[in-house]
């Protein structure tokens, strides 16, 4: 069961799992919370995963080429 949830969250962009680490609250808590607003709402909160999903992604890849080095 762990390695489907490893295979999901890297797949899904690992939005509520980092929200989770970043805020100590167990990230299927988010994932709970999330369905249930995007319900309540008929789906407004998607926009805010993929803007949030977008961020992440910026940030591991300035992060990513800020660490390597260029030989010139």
């Amino acid at each position: 069961m762990q390695n489907l949830k490893y295979f999901v969250e890297k797949h899904v962009f690992g939005v509520c799992s980092y929200l989770g680490e970043r805020f100590g609250i167990s990230g299927a808590r988010i994932r709970l919370y999330f369905i249930y607003t995007s319900f309540i709402t008929m789906g407004s909160p998607i926009i805010i995963y993929l803007i949030l999903a977008f961020w992440i992604n910026i940030k591991k890849y300035t992060r990513h080429h800020r660490n390597t080095t260029w030989d010139i």
